[in-house]
Parts: C-alpha cells; sequence; structure tokens
C-alpha cells in the first residue's frame, strides 16, 4: 500500500492517510487480519509528525476500519464486509446524488432522469 500525500490539498494530512488507508480496505488491496505499519514507521515513510499518522489510526479505529491490538500494533479490522458494503453504498448514492443534481442543473425531468438510468442499467 503506498500513500500519497499532497501538501496543495485541502484535506488535512491525517484525513488523506486515513482516506488512502479506507480506499485500500473497501478495495481489498488490505485485506481482514493485516498489519498496518506502525505509527512511527508511517510516520517516518511519510515524513509526517507521529501525531498525524496516530490521529489518522484513531479514526480509522472509531470508523471500525482497523483494530489496535496493545503491544502489537493495528490490524485490518475483521468481520467488514457489512461495513464495506453500506461505505460502497453510501458512495453510490452520492454518486446518484450528483447526477441527479448535474441532470436538473441543466433542466433534465425526473422522467428523463430516470431514462437514462434505465439505459445505464441496460449497458
Amino acid at each position: 500500500m503506498e500513500i500519497i500525500i499532497s501538501n496543495a490539498s485541502n484535506r488535512p494530512i491525517y484525513e488523506q492517510i486515513a482516506n488512502q488507508v479506507k480506499a485500500a480496505i473497501l478495495s481489498g488491496e488490505l485485506t481482514e487480519g493485516e498489519q498496518l505499519p506502525s505509527i512511527r514507521a508511517l510516520a517516518n515513510s511519510l515524513r509526517v509528525s507521529a501525531i498525524t499518522t496516530k490521529r489518522a489510526y484513531t479514526d480509522l479505529e472509531a470508523a471500525g476500519f482497523i483494530e489496535t491490538v496493545q503491544g502489537k500494533g493495528c490490524f485490518v479490522a475483521g468481520g467488514n464486509a457489512e461495513l464495506i458494503r453500506e461505505e460502497q453504498l453510501r458512495g453510490i448514492e452520492e454518486l446518484f446524488g450528483k447526477a441527479v443534481s448535474e441532470g436538473r442543473t441543466i433542466g433534465l425531468s425526473d422522467g428523463e432522469l430516470q431514462e437514462m438510468f434505465a439505459l445505464a442499467l441496460e449497458v
């Protein structure tokens, strides 16, 4: 797993880290039980503060994506199937919302949007 930090991003570094780890879990790049780099090791490799990586890991743990085992490190949480599905569904709903908003911006009716959706399902 490679994490890329952008100083030009308007997102805080801890959020960039958390989002990329979460994306790796959702995509299956990181699997259940897989150990993550230690907070210090990740901080050193990214050249950021250990406090920053700790915040990312804390947020990921609070969201149920990782587990911390005292004295052993952080691991991809088990039983993520439902959590991953919910996260993926939320992403799809967000995309639908954007599509509807864009369609309404250019004056499409609900019927036209439904027709477009039906055509997309046929592909």
